[in-house]
């Protein structure tokens, strides 16, 4: 008899933990990270490898590691480090294409990954594909609205969604194909905002969540459907902030984490709240970890 082989599951499916990093407290730009175990059990702070700054973007690549880069260090930068499986920081490679902050990522085709948008100073919708092996390639040319501040994450198998932003505040978004091309811009569905974040969750569906409206932070989310369609506001859970970072964790669930919330008084935070395989967002996890914002995290391992 030929042996029973059990169909795949989460656990077996990668994405099984995350890892938080970079950021500013304070204007003061930091390097350091924190891992996410597959239980969303965030670890205190690992010192710092690569060049400090804020607003860069992070996705996994390659099944299984992960690339942090871009961001302002006080200037802005195309500086990129890699993550390896356990979760190791490398030192910095040289940058390629264009140097910007406030730019998103995530990972497509099922082991590669995409930087896009930004702002150099003026916002732009440029694009970089990361291969499987996490090079970074020179710049696409940009589709879609030029926008800062927005967020990204996968679909699908092997899909992945641009969304939100701050061109003026719009909820826009853009498909991505397994391919690593970007669509021109889908209407936006739900409250216009930027400084969000959004992760994949459920092994197929994504999830933005958080941000800042035209006045306020807030706690809203929107799930993304294994199609690629972005659903209605869901009432908020957590406390309401922005500059934020999202990954998914555990092969199937997310964890949104840190930012700068407006609730008097206005302060920045290490809280997180985790997500289900079913995209529900628990109540605040009390923060691990240095306070900061404009941080960004990806899945590995």
């Amino acid at each position: 008899m030929f042996p029973i082989i059990p169909a795949a599951s989460a656990a077996d499916s990668g994405n099984q933990e995350g890892i938080f990093g970079f950021g500013a407290d304070n204007g003061t730009k930091l390097s350091m990270t924190n891992l996410v175990s597959d239980a969303g059990v965030v670890a205190t702070d690992t010192t710092g490898v690569g060049t400090a700054r804020a607003s860069p973007a992070s996705t996994q690549y390659g099944g299984d590691k992960g690339i942090f880069g871009y961001g302002n260090t006080g200037s802005v930068t195309a500086v990129t480090n890699l993550v390896s499986n356990a979760g190791v920081v490398a030192t910095d490679v040289t940058g390629v294409g264009t140097a910007r902050r406030g730019l998103a990522a995530c990972s497509y085709g099922g082991d590669k990954g995409i930087f896009g948008y930004g702002t150099t100073g003026t916002k732009v919708s440029m694009t970089n594909l990361v291969s499987n092996a996490g090079v970074v390639a020179t710049d696409v040319t940009g589709v879609g609205t030029s926008r800062q501040d927005l967020a990204a994450c996968e679909y699908g198998t092997d899909t992945a969604i641009f969304g939100f932003g701050h061109s003026s505040v719009t909820a826009v978004t853009n498909l991505v194909t397994n391919v690593g091309v970007v669509g021109t811009d889908v209407t936006g569905v739900g409250t216009a905002r930027y400084l969000l974040a959004a992760c994949s969750y459920g092994e197929d569906k994504g999830i933005f969540g958080f941000g800042h409206d035209t006045a306020y932070s807030v706690a809203m989310t929107n799930l993304v459907s294994n199609t690629g369609v972005v659903a209605t506001d869901t009432t908020g859970v957590g406390l309401n902030r922005s500059n934020i970072g999202a990954c998914e964790y555990g092969g199937d669930k997310g964890i949104f984490g840190w930012g700068y919330s407006y609730v008097a008084p206005a302060h920045m935070t290490a809280v997180t709240n985790l997500v289900t395989n079913l995209g529900v967002v628990g109540s605040d996890v009390t923060g691990v970890g240095t306070v900061r914002r404009e941080i960004t995290a990806c899945s590995f391992n």
